[in-house]
């Protein structure tokens, strides 16, 4: 009467004492025999021991013997509170005994213990969790019977548990190991979620759980992808029932729920059987031999209805004729899976190991009012590559003259041998499953892609309004308007190559007051003279003229080249001296229209320090001197006594004598003036 939780599967299980993790009761006792397959021992691991010692072990006590019955031989007797041991307990042959012994004791939980096969190095017991590991990721065995009241599990798949969870009851839950078998597990620890859902699957319930620093998850096969009833791949002609319930609503509607509504997270109704009994099935047709390792179902999903399905058989065949029920190796009874527990919650279910058929059949046992359902098949493809038998027809018989009669029907019946021999090769049928590396290799490629696409736009993108605003820059600068780096050296190089007349440009009027001029030493007043360019206007004037910038566009005349030692600036009387280019005519400005004449000063037959014509903007009644690069530029001529130089009043002016604001147009007939007079 001392026997608490108890599994004993073929090659691992499970065992505790009576009311654990409670206290034990007083006086109890149990006794667990263990068998394996012959050859094998046994190794034995406590997960979790508490035993009263008060009496050294004399009333209260676990004790382990190698073999069973009289013959059989202790091992090791334990006791004690907390006890840690650490290790295994390993037997000498394939047979081990425990026992437990529990006397008068005021505390004490008993114990909590797994098996296995000495070949399961890795065997952890029911109560680990995620915790109490470090690896990011980690393999270990877990017994068969791991489906236990005591301990609680938070999360599901495919999202994770949180780390607090028992790794065999997730791993039965996520329907990776058995519980009546145990089995392997392949653990990933990553990055815990806020939030873990609850759900029902493989009569393990799990609970919705909060905020974790981690989860963990595990590696399977893959063969866990839908089979077609909620895509609609199955058809609804491979969807048949024993029967179809068929009735008449109050305004004379006929509702018929077919067996082609069982599709899982379809709307409207399900398939509902007319007769409720444990005779009634729905089956599917898969068209061909698939692995099926799980199922999903629902209830009618109708508030109005609310049927469904608790407890069910499965049946699978072949040839739609012959039918096996589905057991979990070495029962012999029928599993009998869990169903829903309300209308609306999905409920899975795990075939392990998978069923290999075409013909898949469900067989409800218990029900809620009446029998509807709504299903999913999960599996994938399924391929087997037979060898092919070869048959060796059989030696002749010794030759006998008895037989020379019968030579015929023995050729007949040799040939009839050698064609009923004859070896037929199964056809190959292609494996469509995914493995699991080309999964993560499809998966990784479908982050990928989306990845270098968007980078390789962004560049392209990035590359166009570079382009863009290259050429917005260009045009904003002008014809001969260069970038910084380049102007001077360009405009050096090109200029020569451009006629005189074609020049677009203008300098920007240089001008200085006397009283700056005369501050300046004779070597200064170049230096005063080198302004930026601007953007020229073409020239009022044919012909060659002098300038005084050295980026003019227009070359001086040949000859001597004056000096600035041959020129006092300050010796000179007060001139205006203006600019050798034309200066644009104001918006406001008036219009001209007779021209003037020009004497230009750099010609050779004039000499140096001739008064000469030039365009001018008269500013006031003095301008100061300036000396340019090869000749000095002079003012111009009264306009009133020169024979040459006729002048005209500027339209909208009172008369010549206005000369504060006027501005003089050279003609460009004109290309010398022979006389002058001085200002």
């Amino acid at each position: 009467d001392g026997c608490g939780h108890t599994v004993l599967g073929p090659e691992s299980g499970t065992l505790a004492s009576i009311n654990y993790p409670q206290t034990s009761p007083n006086s109890t006792v149990c006794e667990w025999e263990i068998r394996v397959k012959p050859g094998q021992r046994i190794q034995l691991k406590f997960g979790d021991f508490d035993i009263d010692d008060s009496d050294s072990c004399h009333s209260s006590y676990l004790r382990v013997h190698n073999g069973i019955g009289p013959t059989r031989t202790e091992i090791g007797k334990y006791c004690g509170f907390g006890f840690q041991m650490d290790g295994l307990i390993t037997s000498k042959s394939n047979e081990v005994t425990v026992q437990f012994m529990s006397g008068m004791h005021i505390s004490g939980r008993g114990f909590l213990a797994a098996y296995s096969t000495t070949d399961k190095s890795d065997l952890i017991t029911c109560l680990e969790n995620a915790s109490h590991f470090s690896e990011p990721e980690f393999n270990k065995y877990c017994p068969a019977g791991c489906v236990i009241p005591f301990a609680d599990i938070s999360g599901t798949i495919p999202h994770g548990y949180r780390d607090s969870s028992s790794l065999c009851m997730a791993g039965i839950h996520a329907g990776v190991v058995s519980n009546t078998l145990g089995g392997p597990i392949n653990v990933v620890i990553s990055k815990g979620i806020p939030y873990y859902e609850g759900s029902l699957a493989n009569n393990v319930t799990s609970k919705v759980g909060p905020l974790s620093p981690s989860l963990f998850t595990f590696k399977t096969s893959g063969c866990y992808g839908t089979l077609g009833m909620e895509s609609g791949v199955i058809p609804d002609s491979q969807i048949t029932a024993s029967s179809i319930l068929e009735w008449s609503g109050q305004t004379g509607q006929v509702n018929i729920w077919k067996p082609e509504n069982a599709r899982l997270k379809r709307t409207g109704p399900p398939w509902a059987a007319f007769i409720n009994d444990e005779h009634q099935w729905l089956q599917i047709d898969l068209n061909k031999e698939k692995r099926i390792t799980g199922i999903v179902t629902t209830g009618s999903t109708l508030a109005e209805y609310y049927y469904y399905v608790s407890a069910y058989r499965i049946l699978y065949s072949d040839d739609a004729q012959k039918w096996t029920v589905y057991r979990e190796p070495g029962m012999d009874k029928d599993k009998i899976f869990q169903g829903n527990t309300e209308l609306y919650q999905e409920v899975r279910n795990n075939f392990i190991p998978p069923i290999i058929a075409r013909f898949f059949r469900i067989n409800p046992l218990k029900w809620h009012q009446k029998i509807a359902m709504k299903v999913e098949l999960l599996g994938c493809q399924f391929s087997i590559a037979r060898a092919p038998k070869i048959t060796v027809p059989p030696p002749p018989p010794p030759w006998n003259k008895n037989d020379d009669k019968n030579d015929d029907s023995s050729d007949d019946s040799v040939k009839t041998s050698l064609q009923t021999d004859k070896t037929t090769f199964t056809p190959e049928i292609k494996n469509t499953t995914v493995t699991p590396s080309v999964t993560k290799d499809v998966a990784l490629a479908a982050v990928l892609v989306p990845v270098l696409v968007m980078v390789f736009t962004t560049l392209i993108l990035i590359l166009v309004c570079a382009w863009h605003w290259r050429n917005r820059k260009k045009k904003t600068e002008g014809t001969y308007d260069l970038p910084y780096w380049d102007r001077a050296g360009w405009w050096k190089g090109m200029k020569q190559f451009l006629p005189t007349k074609s020049a677009e440009h203008e300098e920007t009027p240089v001008r200085y007051s006397s009283n700056e001029i005369s501050h300046l030493r004779p070597r200064e007043v170049p230096a005063m003279l080198q302004t930026e360019s601007a953007e020229y206007a073409q020239p009022l004037v044919g012909g060659i003229v002098s300038t005084l910038h050295q980026r003019s566009t227009f070359k001086p005349e040949e000859g001597k080249e004056a000096s600035y030692a041959d020129l006092d600036p300050y010796n000179l009387p007060i001139q205006e001296v203006y600019h050798a280019y034309a200066e644009p005519l104001p918006v406001t400005g008036p219009e001209y229209a007779t021209p003037i004449i020009m004497d230009m000063s750099s010609h050779p037959s004039t000499p140096l320090g001739v008064p000469s014509i030039s365009t001018f903007k008269t500013a006031g009644n003095q301008a100061p001197p300036v000396v340019g690069t090869y000749n000095k530029l002079l003012s111009r001529t009264d306009s009133t006594s020169s024979a040459q130089a006729q002048y005209d009043t500027p339209k909208g002016q009172p008369g010549p004598a206005a000369a504060d604001e006027l501005l003089y147009q050279v003609p460009q007939s004109l290309a010398h003036s022979t006389g002058s007079k001085d200002e």
